[in-house]
């Protein structure tokens, strides 16, 4: 059916046309012979095919259009015969002679374009007497179409200032009367459209108005190029004409297009000046109208206007525009009980972006659009809507974007209560906008209690929300932990007792997070912490003021909160953290403190440590770190050496054995430190090493049937070297030597056996003979040392 009314259409438009080039061809021939009236007897014939009520507003455009050119060429003969003695008054009145009214106002239109040419009338008695006539026109479409030709070709010919036609009779004020009677006209003709035909075809209607509504605008385009409207006529006369009739139409459709076109035409001076009147009528306008939208491109442009220059923003405050946006959105959201909560939303985030470009140091302002926004919200209970939330997310990120600090946006006490409203979702992808805020500006949050403003506003990444279980996608998981972990070691003060202030702050929200999110928080917390440690080693006075709060303290607040780790559990990392803390005990010389924490490393690695590789891992770490220890007296650092020691001999794999063995050997020897210097027990180490890989040998050799790589060897002799080069008196030339032989027969043996040779071993004892051969010839008190050593190739 529908294909079928298309090509019915097609078939009539191209019957008008061809009726309509049928006349224009003999109107032509009588143009050219001067024949007046066949001209006018074949124009009106002609004009006639615009009577149609059978084509659509697209279709009908067409016809109109290629009579439009038509009748351009009928106004130049009209101008040529008033030249050649024709009187324009007569053919004025004779053209209403035609038969019907719609070529008779056309042609009387085309006429009277040439009548105010001539100035034998004032323009003002022509144009108020054409635009009376085109009432004779009351179908909307052949009607619009009608009118729209009438501002075309009087456009040019209004009486405005600097204009031609302006005189003593002729003023500004009836150019405006006119092209508002026009403009009224046409807005009833167009409004009249949607009330035709069957309610079944409202949809089509609707499209045909949006086809024709330009022809309403253009009339308003008119009047905001007319030089003679000044902010006076235009705040008295114009701006209450048209919006009256905007409002009077009662038209959804109507009022949000005239509204937009208001906005859009006139200068944003006139709109500053005009507010109180321009928003007076939003609440008067229908409920149904997309008001969120009028509004926000209404501050928009206000929003550019004074980012335009700074010497204009004095006029916002002369004319209060905050406050009489703030009132018109208020009343507009009042008056509308049913307008979505994302409509709302919508306009408050407009009003903020406004209110930060016009006024950025009012913090007062962009509050309370938060707490108008907050109200409304509360009032509305949980935001289900997806776009409202979106919307949400955009009111909150404004104050982010334009101040690049989230200190600013903190002191926004209605902040966080528009927050709360976020789902769970939304709400984290809001704290992770925050955190990058934070990250790009390099922002220093520097107070104790601004960081608990912060930590609330993310509470969605800090804690799991009440009575949900969600499942979470454990790399989305991971970046946004990760992200508050970079986060609070961005939390920073040079003042010790506020910086204490704020590690007590991040503890208390961290420990809230659940065990899933403490091995990501605890670990920067630990850290800042000992940064404020170290902040305060050699320091003579407490900073604090308080004898309760010390390093030691500190250190106390630490250890209760590394063992929450146990709970998860993550002894790894709990191991890993009471190193450090050791570590940075040692560095304030608290010898109980590093003692009780190192305590605590081997208690976790004795009873919570099972696998064989953390075990390793573990072992190296304890291993490492006693090394670097110095705070120790020797009973102390005897106990704790003995067990590393003691730990390294039980490791399951005798590689790992062996280099936990030989590793121990370091503990009895720390270069800077000659109370920490002993030979023997290092000899001792080393020895042992050796025998755990020789059983290591035999071990493969019953298991495999060859006595495998001897890595192990070629690593021991390193060591050897190492405290050979310290000048170990234990560590002799002798022994050296010795195990150089003993690895080059192993490595000749597996050779000679069926089994494959090792690159890797080989290339590793290439490397250290090099290394040897390299220290004979580097001569000094360690090549002297060295010429002793042999090697293979010598």
């Amino acid at each position: 059916m529908i294909a079928d009314g298309v090509e019915d259409e097609e078939k009539w438009l191209a019957a008008g046309i061809a009726g309509l080039q049928q006349n224009a061809f003999y109107m032509h021939r009588a143009l050219d012979t001067n024949n007046l009236r066949d001209a006018l007897k074949f124009s009106a014939q002609m004009l006639s095919e615009l009577r149609t009520s059978k084509l659509s507003p697209h279709k009908y455009y067409e016809l109109y259009m290629r009579a439009f050119d038509e009748l351009r060429k009928l106004e130049i003969f009209f101008k040529e015969e008033t030249r050649r003695g024709c009187s324009i008054v007569e053919l004025y009145e004779l053209v209403q002679h035609a038969g019907n009214i719609l070529p008779r106002l056309y042609l009387l239109c085309t006429v009277g374009s040439v009548y105010i040419r001539s100035k034998e009338a004032p323009a003002k008695d022509v144009l108020k007497d054409l635009v009376e006539m085109c009432r004779g026109i009351q179908h909307p479409v052949r009607g619009l179409f009608l009118r729209s030709y009438l501002s075309q070709i009087s456009r040019d010919k209004l009486p405005d200032i600097g204009s031609e036609y302006e005189g003593d009779a002729d003023t500004v004020v009836d150019a405006v009367e006119f092209v508002l009677q026009n403009f009224t006209e046409m807005n009833k003709l167009w409004v009249r459209m949607q009330h035709q035909g069957p309610a079944r075809e409202k949809q089509r209607r609707e499209k045909e108005r949006n086809e024709l509504r330009d022809l309403v605008g253009k009339n308003l385009h008119v009047l905001s190029q007319v030089e003679g409207i000044d902010l006076d006529m235009y705040r008295d006369t114009v701006l209450p004409r048209v919006l009256e009739q905007i409002v009077n139409c009662k038209d959804e459709i109507a009022q949000f297009y005239l509204m937009d076109c208001i906005i859009q035409v006139f200068p944003d001076e006139y709109h500053l000046q005009t507010l109180e009147v321009l928003l007076g009528a939003c609440p008067q306008l229908q409920p149904s109208v997309d008001i969120k939208t009028v509004l926000s491109r209404l501050m928009e442009r206000l929003s550019n206007y004074a980012a335009s220059s700074s010497e204009v923003l004095p006029e916002f405050l002369q004319v209060e525009a905050f406050s009489r946006l703030n009132n018109a959105i208020g009343k507009v959201i009042e008056a509308q009980p049913d307008m979505p909560i994302f409509g709302a939303v919508t306009l408050y985030s407009s009003l903020l972006t406004f209110t930060l470009h016009v006024h950025p140091d009012r913090l007062d302002y962009a509050d309370q659009v938060l707490g108008s926004c907050f109200k409304k919200l509360q009032s509305v209970g949980k935001v289900e809507d997806n776009k409202a939330t979106k919307q949400i997310v955009a009111l909150l990120s404004a104050p982010l974007e334009k101040y690049n600090d989230i200190v600013t946006a903190l002191k926004l006490s209605n902040y966080p209560c528009v927050m709360e409203y976020l789902d769970t979702e939304t709400s984290k992808i809001m704290a992770t906008v925050i955190i990058q805020s934070i990250m790009k500006n390099s922002t220093r949050i520097s107070s104790a209690d601004k960081v608990e403003a912060l930590f609330e506003l993310m509470k969605g990444l800090m804690k799991d929300s009440e009575g949900t279980a969600e499942e979470v996608d454990e790399d989305d998981f991971k970046e946004e932990q990760n992200s508050v972990a970079r986060l609070i070691q961005m939390l920073i003060n040079d003042d010790p007792e506020e910086m204490f202030k704020i590690m007590c702050v991040v503890r208390k929200q961290i420990m809230t997070g659940g065990p899933k999110r403490l091995p990501y928080t605890i670990p920067p917390f630990v850290f800042s912490s000992l940064k404020l440690v170290r902040q305060l080693q050699g320091q003579d006075e407490n900073p604090f003021g308080d004898e309760a709060t010390t390093p030691k303290t500190i250190f106390q607040l630490l250890n209760q909160t590394i063992e929450v780790l146990l709970t998860i559990p993550a002894p790894e990392l709990a191991l890993r953290l009471y190193l450090q803390c050791a570590e940075a005990a040692n560095d304030t010389d608290l010898e109980p403190v590093a003692y009780d924490f190192f305590t605590q490393a081997y208690i976790l690695y004795e009873e919570e440590i099972s696998d064989s590789k953390a075990q390793v891992t573990a072992l190296h770490l304890i291993i490492g770190t006693l090394q670097r220890m110095h705070v120790f007296g020797v009973e102390n650092r005897d106990t704790l050496t003995h067990k590393a020691t003691g730990y390294s001999a039980k490791l399951l794999k005798k590689p790992d054995q062996c280099r936990a063995v030989y590793g121990c050997a370091h503990l009895f020897w720390v270069d800077d430190q000659d109370n920490l210097k002993d030979g023997e027990r290092v000899l001792i180490c080393l020895k042992r090493a050796l025998r755990i890989a020789n059983a290591a040998q035999q071990l493969s050799n019953a298991a495999r049937g060859s006595t495998g790589p001897v890595t192990l060897f070629i690593e021991i002799l390193n060591k050897y070297l190492y405290f050979y080069e310290k000048v170990n008196q234990h560590i002799t030339a002798d022994a050296v030597n010795s195990l150089i032989e003993l690895i080059t027969t192993e490595m000749q043996q597996n050779d000679s056996s069926s089994s494959a040779p090792d690159p890797v071993a080989e290339a590793f004892l290439a490397g250290t003979l090099r290394y040897i051969q390299f220290q004979k010839q580097k001569g000094g008190t360690i090549g002297e040392r060295y010429q002793v050593i042999s090697t293979v190739k010598e």
